[in-house]
């Protein structure tokens, strides 16, 4: 997918070209889910992102309109590392059982929550609910449908497509509870995370078999 903070770019008023910029824009990315996770999303602003990056906030209204394009972007760099992780993580585990592929992207979805910045609020965008809908599919079915093939090449079974819809089913299932898990407990509540693998093997062993 190349570099998440790049590919975040069709968000920008003002496309890097050079690596000083490119490094500013890193800086405010970080800066504003460092933001996210102190104060959440909602409480999020242009002037919080300026401060903690040490910025004027003419540099954040450079590359930003409005804090929505801030948490778009946000969102969009966590969906594209965990894409990554995610077909790392497929490509790692053991081609004897589905169920393995699946747990291996279960543990690239609790460490996103766990350690990627902003995550466990913003998620897969989401949460971030505007209207009108800018497209016809989730942030969550954006992110499967990118690892899908990778998941039928190992495992066989349906269609990237049909896959992909179960396995919609599954991680909404799983980013729901995972979300309950980390809401008190930046480690996570092991019990509702033990639960989750429970309730996704559940559903998928119910559809994956058809």
């Amino acid at each position: 997918m190349g570099d998440p903070v790049l590919r975040a770019n069709a968000l920008l008023r003002n496309e890097p070209v050079q690596a000083r910029s490119t490094a500013r824009l890193t800086a405010l990315l970080d800066a504003a889910a460092a933001s996210i996770d102190a104060r959440g999303f909602e409480l999020l602003t242009t002037a919080m992102v300026a401060e903690r990056a040490g910025a004027s906030i003419g540099t954040v209204y450079r590359y930003f309109p409005d804090r929505i394009a801030v948490l778009k972007a946000v969102s969009l760099r966590s969906i594209e590392r965990f894409s990554e992780a995610a077909k790392s993580a497929i490509a790692g585990a053991s081609s004897d059982d589905w169920r393995s592929g699946v747990d291996a992207i279960l543990d690239a979805l609790e460490k996103s929550f766990r350690s990627e910045p902003a995550f466990a609020s913003l998620r897969f965008g989401d949460p971030v609910d505007l209207r009108p809908r800018e497209s016809d599919t989730t942030g969550l079915r954006t992110v499967i449908d990118s690892f899908a093939s990778e998941f039928v090449a190992k495992y066989g079974g349906d269609s990237a497509a049909v896959l992909a819809e179960k396995l919609e089913i599954a991680f909404t299932i799983a980013d729901g509870l995972y979300a309950r898990a980390f809401t008190f407990d930046a480690k996570g509540d092991a019990s509702i995370i033990a639960k989750t693998r429970e309730a996704v093997h559940a559903n998928l062993s119910a559809t994956l078999s058809r």
